[in-house]
């Protein structure tokens, strides 16, 4: 039986993978780009609580006229209340990026699961998953989502729940595929040979070949949950007692801001979406380019 090698040649080769696999990174522009978008997102967002007074969120604690526009006061102007758009904006970016991260995890590991399963196993494992996985394929996603924040409780949970469960259907063709091509290596042949059960090769082996695939379709998957968030939101399907960028345009929509010329009370929220979802596009083409050598062109 072959002896494991040291823990510190492990580390190191991990070590020097990872500086490699920077390296790479920052040869493409437009990921580095998204990196630093995403960045100062997620900090304005955490620190949204520290910078800013809560409070002048309450309808009833506002002092300024509704819909008013850009002013040395409040630099992005007002809502039909009477409320900052720049401070509704800021907040708004914490319910969109939560809920885009929280339903592309559940949608990680959903599919995920479903993926290395039925392509370990195989047999009539693997036909009942892929049949249920190709249901969830042919019916759309946002028609499904919109259904089960219909049928559920309204709230930050049915959100989470209804765009993580409609979208791990590619997330776990992806992991099928790729845990077929890992599987035939010789080292998980090798394991087996040595007595490896299914649990020691799927997490040993096999999830960790995966792991860096998923996690560039993860930053993909994000964006589609923000536009998909949005879009319940848009609809009047999401949380009613948050602030989310969606919201905003619903409101805007439903208090005429439109006809009444409150282009500050569209652009804002709309732009946050665009720029944060190009982000993450940006963001996971780049480590696309990172696993996949054949797209790095002149890179190398």
């Amino acid at each position: 039986m072959t002896a494991s090698p040291p823990a510190g040649n492990v580390r190191s080769r991990r070590l020097a993978a990872l500086a490699d696999s920077w390296r790479v990174y920052r040869a493409e522009r437009g990921g580095l780009l998204g990196l630093a978008v995403l960045v100062c997102a997620v900090l304005l967002a955490v620190l949204a609580p520290v910078l800013t007074d809560p409070a002048e969120l309450d309808v009833t604690r506002v002092d300024a006229s509704a819909l008013s526009p850009p002013g040395p006061r409040h630099w992005l102007g007002t809502d039909e209340s009477g409320r900052s758009v720049l401070l509704l904006t800021w907040w708004g970016a914490r319910m969109s990026l939560l809920v885009g991260g929280a339903a592309a995890v559940l949608s990680m590991v959903i599919g995920t699961l479903v993926g290395l399963t039925a392509a370990h196993f195989g047999g009539w494992v693997e036909t009942a998953l892929l049949r249920l996985t190709d249901f969830f394929l042919v019916l759309p996603a946002l028609v499904l989502a919109i259904a089960l924040s219909t049928v559920l409780s309204r709230g930050l949970f049915t959100i989470v729940l209804a765009i993580g469960v409609t979208s791990w259907p590619q997330t776990a063709r992806l992991v099928r595929a790729q845990t077929l091509t890992v599987e035939t290596r010789p080292y998980v042949e090798r394991a087996r040979a040595l007595g490896g059960g299914h649990r020691h090769v799927l997490v040993k082996h096999v999830l960790p070949a995966v792991l860096p695939l998923v996690f560039a379709t993860t930053t993909l998957t994000v964006a589609s949950a923000i536009i998909a968030e949005s879009t319940l939101s848009f609809l009047g399907l999401g949380d009613p007692s948050r602030v989310s960028w969606g919201a905003m345009l619903k409101s805007a929509m439903d208090t005429g801001a439109v006809t009444a010329g409150a282009w500050w009370y569209l652009l804002p929220p709309g732009i946050g979406i665009a720029v944060v979802v190009l982000a993450f596009t940006l963001c996971g083409r780049a480590l696309e380019t990172v696993l996949n050598p054949r797209l790095r062109g002149g890179t190398e």
